[in-house]
């Protein structure tokens, strides 16, 4: 028994340093395989982009003035609000849970309402959105992770935007498999135009309303820089809040947190330790109602008249198992039982968490047998 017992383990040891491709065939040893540097392993000097710097000033001060002004109609502040959770969703859900992670399936007008909404928010077209959330997932807290949280809060907030990628962010960046994108003509589209059209639907159309609402100039271009800043500084929370304060219920070896304050602001995005356990869950969240995940109950929805599909989740016992072996104890266990053991095995004794998605090539059919979908579609 004692060698059998010996024999496991070696076997256990020896598959956590293999690495799988899709037909759950090995390819290769771990340890063979090219990481990315981390912080401070390398003669990286930083290189500030000063243009970004200033429109970054010029910004805020904008939006100080914004939120400063006087007098603003009742009509301009809907619009605002309307315009920030549009542009928000579009994030959330199109940008973060469809695209980057494949947690569902949405139909045609579904994407091109979240294609819409998400050229709306202003930040990189779609394809580059997604690229740059793909490397932070599958190399977190390296050199290769845009916004690195191991170089400070104030890179991983917003310095990564104010200074040139890290060799490693290109190098590896170039590495991710971006083809279900690239297939897809709607991003593609919106990708090869994005400049022109976040110009019109991001900035033109929202000043023309603002005015047609009866708002000076002044008051509608400082006032919509205010509100596009409050929509960036949510987004910059997940990559540096929830990265530095929180609990880590799921797994305590990495620097991701679950943050009720990003939680309730951000539209569900701050239940970050569970996202980057389980990054294929269309909830991004283990909560049992739609309070602090507004995105949630916006997808459920779309399922419910049925433009969403194959929304990808795990099992409680799954979770609980992960919780019992490397959260930090701030969970309480209250899910006892068993459900598939097999498949609860394939989770919780995975090595580590660099995966992107559902659709990620290190993701193993076995693996991807063992994730519950829901409103399934069969083509």
């Amino acid at each position: 028994m004692v060698t059998k017992f010996i024999d496991r383990l070696v076997d256990r040891k020896k598959k956590s340093d293999e690495v799988i491709d899709s037909n759950n065939n090995v390819v290769k040893d771990f340890k063979d395989v090219e990481r990315p540097s981390l912080c401070g392993e390398d003669d990286y000097k930083l290189e500030i982009v000063w243009r970004n710097v200033f429109i970054f000033l010029y910004l805020h001060a904008c939006a100080v003035y914004g939120f400063l002004l006087p007098k603003v109609t009742w009509s301009g502040v809907v619009l605002a609000w309307a315009y920030g959770f549009m542009c928000a969703f579009g994030t959330t859900i199109g940008a973060h849970r469809l695209y980057t992670h494949r947690a569902f399936r949405a139909n045609k007008p579904l994407q091109c309402i979240l294609l819409f909404w998400q050229t709306m928010a202003m930040q990189n077209s779609m394809y580059e959105w997604v690229r740059d959330h793909r490397v932070h997932h599958k190399y977190t807290d390296t050199n290769a992770d845009p916004h690195n949280a191991k170089r400070g809060f104030f890179f991983s907030h917003m310095g990564w935007l104010m200074c040139k990628k890290h060799p490693d962010v290109k190098k590896f960046g170039a590495k991710i498999d971006m083809s279900d994108l690239e297939n897809d003509p709607l991003v593609m589209f919106q990708h090869k135009n994005y400049l022109p059209l976040a110009l019109l639907v991001g900035l033109i159309i929202p000043i023309l309303l603002g005015l047609y609402c009866g708002e000076s100039f002044t008051v509608v271009w400082h006032g919509h820089i205010l509100r596009y800043l409050v929509g960036l500084h949510l987004v910059w929370c997940i990559n540096s809040v929830a990265h530095y304060w929180g609990t880590k219920p799921y797994d305590k070896y990495i620097t991701s947190t679950d943050s009720y304050l990003v939680g309730t602001f951000g539209l569900g995005e701050g239940w970050h330790n569970y996202h980057h356990v389980f990054p294929f869950d269309y909830k991004c969240a283990e909560l049992p109602t739609y309070w602090c995940n507004l995105s949630l109950m916006l997808i459920d929805f779309f399922a419910y008249i049925g433009w969403a599909t194959d929304l990808k989740t795990v099992s409680p016992a799954t979770v609980m198992r992960r919780i019992e072996r490397t959260g930090d104890g701030t969970k309480e266990i209250y899910y006892k039982e068993e459900g598939n053991s097999k498949c609860i095995e394939i989770y919780t004794d995975s090595k580590n968490n660099d995966i992107w998605g559902f659709d990620d090539t290190d993701m193993t059919a076995e693996y991807k047998s063992c994730i519950d979908i829901y409103n399934k579609k069969f083509d």
